[in-house]
């Protein structure tokens, strides 16, 4: 690839939430992914890109990894539409709260189950594994 075009693709193409998910998902050396990995990233779907989201959240969960649990949960919290379906969006968000407070109250399992009953609905309705 030619230096202008990765210039150009970089500035104009990559949605910064991608570009986050990619290093926190893979982060290598200086908590920076691999450029493959990163690639591959940073061409995903905003669906497929929730769907590893949530992926991560499961790990981190599984692994009782209270701060990143927060932050992932940050992180799907602000990319609720509230304008396409405020009701629904509301709802989402109310749950995602919920799994922050069984979080702190280290009710991990109560979380886990929750984000792993979305994620498999988000899989189903966009057809992603």
């Amino acid at each position: 690839m030619n230096e202008t075009f990765e210039k150009e693709f970089n500035q104009s193409s990559i949605d910064p939430a991608q570009q986050l998910a990619a290093n926190k998902a893979y982060g290598g050396v200086d908590n920076q992914p691999p450029a493959y990995l990163e690639q591959e990233v940073l061409l995903w779907s905003k669906e497929k890109l929730t769907l590893k989201t949530y992926d991560l959240f499961i790990v981190s969960c599984q692994r009782h990894e209270i701060a990143r649990m927060n932050k992932i949960l940050v992180e799907l919290m602000g990319a609720i539409n509230f304008e396409q379906d405020e009701l629904q969006a509301t709802r989402l968000y109310r749950i995602y709260e919920y799994c922050q407070k069984c979080i702190f109250e280290q009710k991990f399992d109560e979380s886990l189950t929750i984000i792993k009953e979305l994620r498999d609905a988000w899989a189903q309705a966009f057809e992603l594994e």
